[in-house]
């Protein structure tokens, strides 16, 4: 099994901007020191607490102060972009990060965003596969192009001056184009079936029960196994929200804090979702009556939590239960404790994850279904 790192980012309220940055750039070299295999960040332009608006820039910043970590993003939300744009700066940032770039994909997530672009009422998923469809047909032809779509054309054959260079566009360093992934949040996500038709990694998201995450798995092997193809869990991230301590009751107080950095945020998701009305998609259990429900509810049965050797048996139970995923995703919490946190960090990456592998190695659980 790898770690990778997903930050969406999350930080509490009123906290500086500028130093939340900070903390996350510190958060990715501590990671890449760590020998984390990935790291993910998020696009989000109208909401204090996740406010990185371009995962691009972020990544391109700090590709040179990392070495061997990949570097995603988690996701780009392609309705937001014209694919031109899309296509060319996702080719820059894949040559300056030197093939180290992971392009995951998605609709966007954020009510407030597609407000301030105009696009509630927009069919966000229709314009993804569109604009990934134009994107691959960029990079692997060239111009002159007379691309028409539902949503956006892309015309380029009139004003080109090939001796001068002018009318082409930038091709990707890796070849054809950089590995794809696809985030996946609800149950039988219709998501994990378009990972599975077009070779995308699939991501499952943190802030969702154990029951959902198997959905996902489900549905992929379902889906594989429709298209003739082999299910490859190798392929599959998982994300959690993960903490580790010395001992189970360091670790139990920590993240039980009220207003600590795991209790504000699942205070703060479940919020979310009632507002939405939709707190039934937070369930623990399918049969959990949704009036039932409360954040601590959610954090108790969504964060895993303990001593080493606790947290190491709980993400091979885990695993187990879910399905055969070969990455497990470390979702990024605010530092409200630098120390602690930079520990539990460490405590996964130099004690856990040398466990969970141990134990793998002696009774693996199959990667292919």
């Amino acid at each position: 099994m790898k770690l990778s790192f997903f930050m969406m980012p999350m930080h509490n309220m009123n906290r500086d901007y500028h130093t939340t940055l900070q903390e996350d750039i510190e958060a990715v070299k501590l990671a890449d020191e760590l020998g984390f295999a990935e790291f993910f960040m998020g696009e989000h332009y109208t909401c204090e607490i996740e406010q990185v608006s371009s995962p691009m820039m972020f990544l391109a910043f700090i590709a040179k102060q990392t070495k061997n970590i990949k570097l995603g993003t988690g996701v780009l939300p392609l309705p937001l972009y014209h694919p031109v744009m899309a296509a060319s700066h996702i080719a820059l940032l894949d040559h300056l990060t030197e093939g180290r770039l992971i392009l995951g994909v998605g609709t966007g997530a954020l009510g407030s965003d597609f407000e301030a672009f105009g696009m509630v009422e927009a069919n966000r998923p229709e314009m993804m596969m569109e604009s990934l469809d134009i994107l691959q047909q960029i990079w692997s032809t060239n111009a002159p192009y007379d691309i028409k779509g539902k949503y956006w054309n892309v015309q380029l054959k009139d004003n080109m001056w090939p001796d001068l260079g002018v009318g082409s566009l930038p091709k990707t360093y890796q070849q054809p184009h950089p590995p794809l992934a696809l985030s996946v949040s609800s149950p039988n996500s219709h998501s994990m079936r378009v990972a599975a038709q077009r070779d995308m990694m699939p991501i499952s998201a943190n802030f969702v029960a154990s029951w959902v995450v198997k959905t996902h798995w489900d549905t992929y092997v379902d889906e594989m196994t429709k298209l003739g193809k082999k299910p490859d869990g190798s392929l599959w991230r998982v994300a959690r929200s993960i903490f580790v301590a010395d001992t189970d009751a360091a670790a139990e107080a920590y993240v039980k804090t009220p207003g600590g950095a795991y209790d504000w945020y699942y205070d703060y998701m479940f919020t979310v979702y009632e507002r939405l009305g939709a707190p039934g998609l937070l369930a623990p259990f399918p049969d959990t009556p949704v009036e039932t429900i409360t954040h601590e509810m959610v954090r108790d049965n969504f964060v895993i939590y303990g001593s080493p050797e606790t947290v190491a048996r709980k993400i091979l139970e885990f695993r187990e239960e879910v399905g055969p995923f070969g990455t497990l995703m470390l979702t990024a919490h605010d530092w409200t404790d630098k120390a602690v946190m930079r520990k539990s960090m460490e405590l996964l990456a130099n004690e856990v994850l040398p466990m969970v592998n141990a134990a793998l190695a002696e009774a693996p659980l199959q990667l292919t279904a």
